[in-house]
């Protein structure tokens, strides 16, 4: 009787081998092709958009400045985010490869979670660029250099792959030994630790926090920016200096939209136990994770002067040639 009991224990704390990523729910068989070129189609614009930012910096010296590294940096996270999600996601409708080992959902998590914070405050600094560069111009290359940038995010991207190891590693720390379906297309906390095989409520009270952190803690400071550089602004005398000066920020508050709005109402929602339909929830996740991220190239780029004018500047060249 002592040896069952012991083996009892043993099988019901060792961890499952494997998750299942069950995706959207619904679907017809036929049309999981369908699906599988839409998320190709996805991909690949958000990885040649971005690409195409980091390479284009990287060759254009005049863009070597505070605000293009920034760029740069958002243009990495979004890469990662989407090669790490993506690519399983496809693999999934293609190839009904919705099976996925606990280690790889782990890692898979680790980094959805880091790209995602780490984006959460490369936007706020970007707020904290155009709050210089608007209310304190004339000390802007002073305060505002390339090696300050190149620093802040050095410290960002540390600072978040040491918070999310010790996320990860206590994600860890509780054995998985029941279901292992996870309903979404791909590993995240929540979906993870809901399947653990003991109390998670420290766990989920300490993820919970910590995201309330990372995602309002920045959007806070965003706002306070915003407030004060439209304050600021609103003091030009010249019409034209005004609304050129708007036009500059009007794409980063277009992203910010996109990218804290959707989040803070299903946080919100789930704190009040409102939840959503699985299907609508992934959904949900699904634009608000991919869509800033594909669309941040043609904004930041396409709609900034100095990359039009560079652009067209060397088409004219070469049409000399």
């Amino acid at each position: 009787m002592t040896n069952y009991t012991e083996i009892l224990y043993k099988n019901s704390t060792a961890n499952i081998p494997e998750f299942v990523l069950k995706g959207f729910t619904g679907i017809p068989a036929e049309y999981y092709g369908l699906v599988g070129t839409y998320f190709l189609f996805i991909y690949l614009m958000l990885a040649c958009g971005n690409i195409f930012i980091l390479v284009f910096v990287a060759c254009e010296k005049s863009l070597q400045n505070p605000t293009y590294i920034i760029i740069c940096n958002l243009a990495i996270s979004d890469l990662g985010f989407g090669t790490t999600t993506l690519p399983r996601i496809i693999a999934n409708y293609w190839m009904s490869e919705n099976i996925i080992a606990f280690s790889s959902c782990f890692t898979q998590m680790f980094f959805v979670h880091l790209f995602g914070s780490c984006t959460s405050f490369l936007l706020a600094l970007m707020a904290l660029d155009r709050f210089v560069a608007i209310c304190n111009p004339l000390r802007y290359p002073v305060l505002v250099k390339n090696s300050n940038i190149v620093i802040l995010c050095s410290v960002l991207w540390v600072g978040n792959l040491v918070r999310l190891g010790l996320i990860t590693g206590y994600a860890l720390s509780v054995p998985y030994c029941g279901p292992n379906i996870i309903h979404h297309c791909y590993c995240d906390h929540s979906s993870i630790i809901s399947l653990a095989c003991a109390d998670i409520t420290a766990i989920k009270a300490t993820s919970t926090s910590i995201a309330m952190t990372v995602l309002w803690g920045p959007l806070f400071y965003i706002l306070f920016s915003y407030v004060a550089i439209i304050s600021s602004v609103m003091k030009i005398s010249n019409k034209e200096g005004r609304y050129k000066t708007f036009l500059t920020c009007t794409p980063q508050l277009f992203i910010i939209c996109l990218y804290y709005l959707p989040r803070s109402f299903k946080y919100i929602a789930s704190a009040v136990g409102y939840n959503l339909e699985a299907n609508l929830r992934i959904a949900m996740i699904m634009m608000y994770s991919l869509f800033p991220a594909l669309i941040n190239p043609f904004i930041y780029c396409f709609r900034t002067k100095e990359i039009k004018d560079t652009l067209i500047k060397k088409f004219k060249q070469r049409q000399r040639w």
